[in-house]
């Protein structure tokens, strides 16, 4: 098998099927993007095993796939079976998904110590030490609740909410309004005959700074806002 080519292995009926293809068309396949089969494969063959060159005869593939055509069949592979990646692609998603993982848990958790969210570096660092082994492909969120469990024994972490009364002017009242539905959930809204806003809000306690640095930007410091019980 050529470097420059990917597999995409899938097992079906105690059938094992393989085809070739090229390694960013066939992420993106898998992540979901509007991309022909055609640009994906690289070979028209599907194998049993791809480095030996074991093909499987055509009659065995359109008794098991119901078709004889390649790119069908090939279409059910890609979106079924496995894509090994490269080397380069594994070390970029993972390092996307850590990411994720390390911003939701700040945005989400608090040190039940200060009452602040813990800094990214220190939740690397957290991480690091439980050696956990993060999947390029499976869900954040899922991901997230197993790097919690894990981190517990050596950070504290408390999931937290607060809500927020926030008072915005008029001229500013749009924009700001846009950024409070992007952080949290707004309970309750008000828009004042003059434009003016002012929104009950319960947002993650990691974002409480991070949405007052917002709020002051976009309002040009005139956005009052304070926490309620």
């Amino acid at each position: 098998m050529s470097s420059k080519f990917s597999t995409v292995r899938y097992s079906s009926g105690g059938e094992h099927f393989e085809i070739l293809v090229h390694p960013d068309p066939a992420l993106e396949f898998k992540f979901g993007k509007n991309i022909e089969v055609s640009q994906v494969v690289a070979v028209d063959e599907v194998y049993s095993d791809a480095n030996k060159g074991l093909r499987i005869p055509a009659e065995k593939l359109t008794k098991i796939f119901k078709t004889n055509d390649f790119l069908q069949i090939a279409e059910v592979i890609l979106r079924k079976g496995d894509l090994n990646l490269t080397t380069e692609q594994r070390r970029r998603l993972v390092e996307e998904k850590r990411k994720q993982i390390v911003a939701t848990i700040s945005r989400n958790y608090v040190d039940p110590r200060s009452g602040l969210p813990h800094p990214p570096l220190r939740i690397e660092q957290a991480m690091a030490e439980v050696r956990l082994t993060i999947d390029p492909f499976k869900d954040v969120n899922e991901q997230t609740k197993m790097v919690i469990d894990l981190l517990r024994g050596i950070l504290p972490l408390k999931s937290e909410r607060i809500k927020m009364l926030v008072k915005v002017p008029a001229q500013y009242s749009s924009q700001s309004f846009g950024a409070l539905k992007g952080v949290g959930d707004i309970v309750k809204e008000e828009w004042g005959s003059d434009g003016g806003l002012t929104v009950i809000i319960e947002i993650p306690a990691g974002v409480h700074s991070t949405l007052l640095d917002r709020l002051g930007s976009l309002s040009k410091g005139t956005a009052q806002a304070s926490v309620i019980r």
